[in-house]
């Protein structure tokens, strides 16, 4: 596992499309299929970062309280399960369903799209407004495996809010930190 912090993407960038296929679901889906009314979080996860596991239940809690308020979430796996069985499609849809994921689990298994969203680490969040320009890509909170601050959520939830209220989102935005994003050997 190597230590990763996201990358900068800039704000204001448009979203970029992807169709993928749900592993939650078995059907394909694309970004307008996942978008909200008033904004989308886009979340590069996977099921075996510790870093996930970690906020895992906060991400959960996050997607249930705003998906009624018109936030659409859809989470993406791109690592490579050549070398990372643990992330096969078979294994996420299982993952889905243990934790109760109310939102699509696609995976990117030519891994196009989290390079097209320059993602580098799980977790990696992207959210977007309702014209979907980024306004947010940063961490959840301050917690970590191992450094005794309570998961909270505050950052990612004060974002989510300020595009709810209508607020402004500060531009100083930490970046997520996690495991890497497992890339093939081509």
């Amino acid at each position: 596992m190597a230590l990763t912090t996201s990358n900068e993407l800039p704000l204001l960038t448009e979203a970029p499309d992807f169709y993928l296929p749900d592993t939650n679901g078995n059907n394909w889906k694309s970004l307008t299929d996942c978008r909200g009314e008033k904004g989308t979080l886009v979340m590069f996860i996977c099921n075996h970062c510790p870093y996930v596991h970690h906020v895992l239940d906060e991400i959960i809690m996050i997607a249930n309280d705003y998906r009624v308020q018109g936030i659409g979430f859809v989470a993406i796996s791109s690592n490579d399960i050549e070398n990372y069985p643990a992330d096969s499609p078979e294994n996420m849809a299982e993952f889905a369903y243990e934790n109760n994921f109310h939102f699509p689990y696609l995976y990117d298994e030519t891994q196009e799209t989290a390079k097209v969203y320059q993602a580098a680490c799980t977790p990696d969040f992207y959210l977007f407004n309702a014209s979907n320009r980024l306004v947010y890509h940063g961490q959840l909170d301050d917690s970590r495996p191992g450094n005794n601050i309570p998961v909270s959520g505050s950052d990612l939830r004060n974002a989510i809010d300020s595009i709810l209220y209508n607020r402004t989102i500060n531009p100083k935005q930490k970046p997520s930190i996690g495991c890497n994003i497992k890339w093939k050997n081509n």
